[in-house]
């Protein structure tokens, strides 16, 4: 009986964690954070009627700044890539809508830029240059209808009514709620406004504690004043969210954006790095929040980020897949390239996709990639080589850090963090079916000549420590698919799955 006890509790454990990574809760009536598991960091949404949009810091991942789109705020699909030029390393977004038109404003290569469109799905336009430099842009609206833009320093400036310009002076409005000395944070590091009014007052939204550092760091801090302008007075129930220890499940919370749903309620979006998982990136949680007879915003007593919350209303669209076969005529949104997108180097063919060789090795190929959601997972994809290219599929952190598997013409060859060797010598023939197996953290690597029996090779790779606060850049760990050398490689049906 006490086996049967340890074998039932051990099924229950597996079912909850899997749950837990897909956003499902324990029944249809709730769910459970993350929303987005993996590295979509800083999110930005807006409210359109029934329609909720939300975008994430893109970083040097091209085609950037991917709209998803939701009507239940749990299930989310992409929609499409709003910025196509490269800029430069895109941080903190924010989406909003105004007379009809959608803006995205964001920092890149230090100044700010616009972006802007009729209809969500684009076409978008090219990016604007502001010139004017600091971070994570916040836009707010007074009751004239006059365009303000704040950033991460209290400062703000007026924007044209058609809000591609900047006009006036900067000014400033806010310096943040005061963090007691005695708590562990990695720096006060304000930033992350977003701007709301509710009734008579402004509602400014704030992080502060820094994004990653200890896990109590990041928080969400809250002001109102009764002009865009302050005096700003601090909320009394500040910060609104923080993790208190090490010992739960999500560290650092912060960068959030407070919005009501179509039904009249109120909740929070907003990010935290994953205790066990900081490779994973920052991911989108979501949680209520309650309003207070003295017009506060706080958490409503009894509900945790880490435990099952009662769904929103609303209809859950399809579920949202990274498989993919790419016989499709353009790339679907979850792909990008890093450093930019050539579009002279892919062609989608009925074949599959057709991608140039690039550089000497995976930190110069410009690899192809999409974000994993999960602890654990297999990704999978076919291969055809053709003159001297080389083919991959690695856990990405940036063009210094990675590792997995590649194929050229007839060896397999494995990179553990940029030492890249044969270790399986002629043995296929210019096609090859990859696999990497990553449980948590620890990843094993396949090939195939069908698609059907795998042989595991020797190496194996342990990536934990491909996170921010191991190597900076503020990323996550993802898939990458690279073309490297002098010839093409053609990819054909992507598979990726959760374990």
């Amino acid at each position: 009986m006490k086996r049967i006890l340890t074998v039932l509790l051990i099924m229950v454990s597996a079912i909850n964690a899997f749950a837990q990574n897909q956003g499902a809760g324990s029944d249809k009536s709730t769910y459970q954070n993350p929303i987005f598991g993996g590295d979509y960091p800083d999110p930005s949404l807006l409210r359109d009627g029934k329609d909720y949009y939300m975008v994430h810091s893109s970083f040097d991942y091209y085609p950037g700044l991917t709209i998803w789109h939701s009507q239940d705020l749990v299930n989310w699909v992409p929609l499409t890539n709003a910025l196509q030029k490269y800029v430069g390393d895109v941080w903190a977004p924010d989406l909003v809508k105004y007379n009809n038109r959608f803006y995205i404003y964001f920092p890149a290569n230090k100044t700010n830029f616009v972006i802007s469109a009729e209809n969500i799905n684009g076409p978008w336009s090219e990016p604007i240059d502001l010139k004017i430099g600091n971070i994570d842009p916040g836009h707010v609206t007074d009751d004239k209808g006059n365009r303000y833009l704040y950033f991460s320093n209290g400062d703000y400036i007026g924007l044209s009514k058609d809000g591609l310009k900047i006009v006036g002076d900067v000014k400033h409005a806010y310096d943040g709620w005061k963090i007691p000395r005695e708590w562990s944070i990695e720096c006060f590091c304000m930033e992350g406004p977003k701007l709301f009014k509710k009734g008579d007052y402004y509602y400014l939204t704030v992080a502060e504690g820094g994004t990653a550092g200890p896990a109590t760091s990041h928080m969400v801090v809250s002001a109102r004043s009764k002009t865009p302008f302050g005096p700003w007075e601090n909320s009394p129930y500040n910060p609104v969210v923080r993790t208190e220890s090490d010992a739960e499940r999500w560290w650092s919370k912060g960068h959030s954006t407070i919005f009501e749903d179509a039904n009249g309620k109120w909740w929070m979006m907003l990010h935290a790095y994953e205790k066990g998982f900081y490779n994973l990136g920052r991911q989108t949680l979501l949680q209520p929040v309650e309003w207070t007879k003295d017009g506060w915003y706080k958490i409503p007593d009894g509900i945790k980020t880490d435990e099952p919350i009662a769904k929103p209303k609303g209809t859950a669209l399809p579920q949202f897949s990274l498989n993919d076969d790419f016989l499709g005529n353009t790339l679907k949104p979850q792909w990008k390239f890093f450093g930019g997108v050539d579009t002279s180097r892919f062609k989608a063919t009925i074949k599959g996709l057709v991608v140039k060789g690039k550089g000497n090795g995976v930190g110069d190929s410009a690899p192809l990639v999409c974000v994993p959601s999960g602890h654990s997972y297999t990704a999978e994809v076919e291969m055809e080589i053709e003159g001297d290219a080389t083919g991959g599929l690695v856990l990405f952190y940036n063009n210094t850090y990675f590792s997995g598997i590649l194929a050229d013409k007839q060896d397999i060859l494995t990179n553990l963090r940029g030492w890249q060797f044969p270790t399986e010598k002629n043995v296929h023939k210019r096609h090859v079916y990859l696999r990497l197996k990553n449980v948590n953290n620890n990843v094993d690597m396949f090939y195939s000549l069908d698609g059907k029996e795998w042989k595991k090779t020797e190496n194996s790779a342990e990536v934990s420590s491909y996170n921010h606060n191991a190597l900076s850049g503020f990323l996550g760990l993802r898939i990458a698919l690279c073309s490297i050398g002098d010839g093409t490689v053609t990819f054909k049906n992507f598979k990726y799955a959760a374990l």
